[in-house]
C-alpha cells in the first residue's frame, strides 16, 4: 500500500493492513518550539513526520501514527510561541496511544523523537510500559540522541564541518529538503559557535537556550542545502530502522 499514515486511511483500510501483516506502529514525537529567525516552530514535527514515513517504508510491516506535535520544550520558553508539555503529559500520550494500538491488534510499536528535549522521557518509557498494560504490545523506544548526531556528521562529512546544534546547518538543510518555502534564508545567521556535546546540552536543558544563545541558534545555518538535508534524513531513517529491527522479538 502506498499510504502508510493511519490518519489518511479509513478504518477498513487499516483493518485490511493489519490482516495482511502490518502489525508494527511507529509513533513519532516532535515539538513546537523556536528555531531562530529563519525557521518555523514546526521544524521538529515536520522532521518527525518524514522520518516516520521513511522508517515505515524501510520496515515494510509498519503504519505511522500522527506525530505528537508538542514536546518537552521548557528550555525554549524564553522565545515567543514555544509550547511545552510536562514530561508526565507526554508520557501519558504515549501510553494512551500504545493502549489503543494493542486493542486494535498491533504487536509492535516504535517510539522515536525528532526533538532532543524528549529524550530524557524516552529513556525510561519502555520499563514503564512493560510494567502496565497494554499486554501483547512490544514497545521499542529509541533513546540514543548521540547516535543521531553521529549519523548526521557521518552523512554530511564532505558537505559541512559542524552539525548537531539547533537551527544549525543540519536542521536548516532538513527543512530545505522538506519545506523549502518555509525557510527564511535571508534571516539565517550564526548563533553560538560551541560544538554540541554533553556539557553544552546540560547547560541548555537546565538554564535554557536563551541564556547561551540569545538568537536561539546553536551553530551556524549558513551553507544549508537540500542535498545535505536529504542526506541527514536518510542517515537517521537507516539508523532507526536498524535499531528497531535489531530489537524486534519474533511475533508468535
Amino acid at each position: 500500500m502506498s499510504e502508510l499514515r493511519i490518519e489518511h486511511l479509513t478504518s477498513p483500510e487499516i483493518a485490511d493492513a493489519l490482516a495482511s501483516g502490518k502489525r508494527t506502529a511507529i509513533l513519532p514525537l516532535g515539538a513546537t518550539e523556536q528555531h531562530g529567525a529563519h525557521l518555523p516552530l514546526s521544524v521538529d514535527s515536520d522532521h518527525a513526520d518524514r522520518l516516520g514515513a521513511l522508517v515505515a517504508e524501510r520496515l515494510g510491516d509498519a503504519l505511522v501514527l500522527p506525530t505528537v506535535r508538542l514536546g518537552c520544550s521548557a528550555h525554549h520558553l524564553g522565545f515567543p510561541g514555544t509550547l511545552s508539555l510536562r514530561p508526565e503529559t507526554l508520557e501519558a500520550i504515549c501510553v494512551d496511544c500504545c493502549e489503543s494500538l494493542a486493542a486494535h491488534g498491533f504487536r509492535r510499536a516504535l517510539i522515536f523523537s525528532a526533538h532532543i528535549g524528549n529524550y530524557p522521557l524516552l529513556s525510561g518509557i519502555e520499563a514503564k510500559l512493560a510494567a502496565r498494560p497494554p499486554a501483547g504490545l512490544d514497545v521499542i523506544a529509541f533513546t540514543d540522541a548521540a547516535a543521531v548526531l553521529d549519523a548526521w556528521r557521518t552523512a554530511v562529512a564532505d558537505l559541512a564541518s559542524q552539525v548537531g546544534g539547533h537551527a544549525d546547518v543540519a536542521e536548516s538543510s532538513i527543512m530545505l529538503a522538506l519545506r523549502p518555502e518555509a525557510v527564511r534564508t535571508d534571516r539565517a545567521a550564526a548563533g553560538l559557535a560551541e560544538p554540541m556535546n554533553d556539557a553544552l546540552l546540560a547547560r541548555v536543558l537546565t538554564g535554557g537556550v536563551q541564556a547561551v544563545a540569545p538568537d536561539g541558534v546553536l551553530g551556524d545555518p549558513r551553507g544549508m542545502s537540500s542535498d545535505l538535508g536529504f542526506a541527514c534524513l536518510s542517515a537517521v531513517a537507516d539508523l532507526l530502522t536498524e535499531y528497531a529491527t535489531a530489537r524486534y522479538r519474533p511475533l508468535t
